[in-house]
């Protein structure tokens, strides 16, 4: 499969390596130094790079009649406006939040947990997420996945990076050096809490299942999300 990497950075490499093991080729490095040229010889592309130019990868992948996988976040005012794009073009679209496997599981997880506290008012949840100081957006595109699942399936309504009200959730988000990822969600009532977590220890949890999600959607048409991919309906 040949594959076109739209976002060099550390996760571009990553990605690289993965593929490569995977006895991929990689058709396309795209930086802000080049142009797209190539990006027609691929059969799929992933997109990990900045929010400010995440649409115009998508979009160009779109024109070129390439399916896209994207991981980069902090765009997503413009989601519909790709959805609608990729429907013109009957292409193929999958983004998600975060590729990892595990972090697919712990989804499908915290909506189940979600669904169960919301019969116990005693309880109120909140979260933390951990990322490297490199990570530009706040509070990460995970956190905003996880706290969605909890709202589309409890009382909870929106979420903040400030002091909550009743039916806020709130999000502390953190940035240290050298952390890949970590999310904790919790629940806390005056006499117990439960809490789940997921830890990342390095990128390639991230790097393979979007591999694995690119391998998936070639060869296919519409707009998919990683429950697809991992049959997780």
């Amino acid at each position: 499969m040949k594959i076109a990497l739209l976002g060099y950075g550390k996760m571009g490499q990553t990605i690289e390596r993965i593929a490569i093991e995977r006895g991929h080729e990689i058709v396309l490095k795209k930086d802000e130094f080049n142009t797209y040229e190539g990006l027609s010889n691929a059969d799929v592309a992933i997109d990990f790079s900045i929010p400010a130019v995440a649409v115009d990868n998508i979009s160009s992948c779109f024109y070129a009649n390439v399916p896209v996988v994207s991981g980069t976040t902090g765009w997503l005012d413009h989601y519909d406006e790709m959805v609608s794009l990729c429907t013109t073009k009957e292409g193929a679209f999958l983004s998600s939040s975060n590729f990892s496997l595990g972090v697919n599981i712990f989804f499908e997880l915290n909506e189940y947990l979600a669904k169960m506290m919301s019969k116990f008012d005693s309880y109120r949840v909140d979260m933390e997420e951990i990322h490297h100081t490199q990570k530009l957006d706040a509070p990460s595109g995970t956190a905003i996945s996880l706290a969605k699942g909890i709202i589309e399936n409890s009382s909870y309504s929106t979420w903040t990076l400030d002091k909550p009200k009743e039916n806020e959730i709130h999000i502390e988000a953190l940035r240290i050096e050298n952390v890949p990822g970590t999310h904790t969600v919790t629940y806390k009532s005056a006499v117990d809490e439960i809490e789940i977590k997921h830890t990342a220890h390095n990128r390639d949890g991230f790097a393979l299942g979007a591999v694995i999600a690119a391998e998936w959607i070639v060869g296919k048409q519409g707009v998919f999300a990683m429950k697809d991919v991992l049959d997780l309906k």
